[in-house]
């Protein structure tokens, strides 16, 4: 691979990761409510899905996955309704203000519970299959080692996506203080609760063909 394909794609990753989406809002509710180290393990979920998706992608199962509106749709259905169902918690949450031990990052965190979370929402996005589908070959080299290549898109994509989803989550975990008023913790559940059913809405939507 030469050096401008890489830089090529690299700016591609960078567009895709740190567009915000279903994942870095996920990352950045979980750095509000529960703190940076909630936000982290959340990214690992996340991004450990996707690198699953790319690496499926990448070995060409991706193009049966994506041709086939039996498992394309299964596989929006069940993220749509993943989202909605978050919304919906947090929307009803009853919630009226947060306290320095409800957002401080020393707080006790089930590490388990945060990466199933981030994975399952990272898992059940469609247009990362399509859109991995379609740009492997334009920067594949049939020519060159093909698992080098893979060793190469891999590393670079999890370099920026984790970057980014660890972002996320440092931005909310440093508005958390805002938060602390009295009141405020109620409208951010009813805000982010409408953004993520919001989401959910949006993404049973999606079709191969807009993806």
């Amino acid at each position: 691979m030469t050096l401008d394909t890489w830089i090529l794609y690299a700016l591609a990753i960078l567009v895709l990761t740190a567009s915000p989406g279903p994942s870095s809002l996920l990352c950045m509710s979980k750095g509000v409510t529960q703190g940076i180290r909630s936000a982290t393990f959340t990214a690992l979920g996340s991004l450990s899905a996707i690198t699953i998706i790319l690496s499926l992608s990448f070995t060409g199962l991706g193009v049966i996955i994506a041709s086939s509106e039996v498992v394309f749709n299964l596989v929006k259905w069940c993220g749509a309704a993943y989202l909605v169902y978050l919304g919906w918690q947090a929307f009803r949450s009853s919630q009226q203000e947060y306290t320095t031990e409800t957002t401080t990052s020393h707080q006790p965190t089930n590490a388990s519970k945060q990466f199933t979370s981030g994975f399952i929402v990272g898992a059940s996005n469609p247009k990362a299959i399509v859109f991995f589908t379609a740009l492997f070959p334009q920067f594949i080299d049939p020519s060159a080692s093909l698992w080098n290549q893979y060793l190469i898109f891999a590393s670079t994509f999890a370099v920026f996506e984790l970057s980014w989803l660890v972002f996320y989550g440092y931005l909310g975990s440093r508005s958390s203080k805002w938060l602390l008023a009295a009141g405020r913790a109620k409208m951010f559940n009813r805000i982010s609760g409408s953004v993520f059913m919001s989401a959910g809405v949006l993404l049973s939507f999606t079709s191969r063909a807009q993806a």
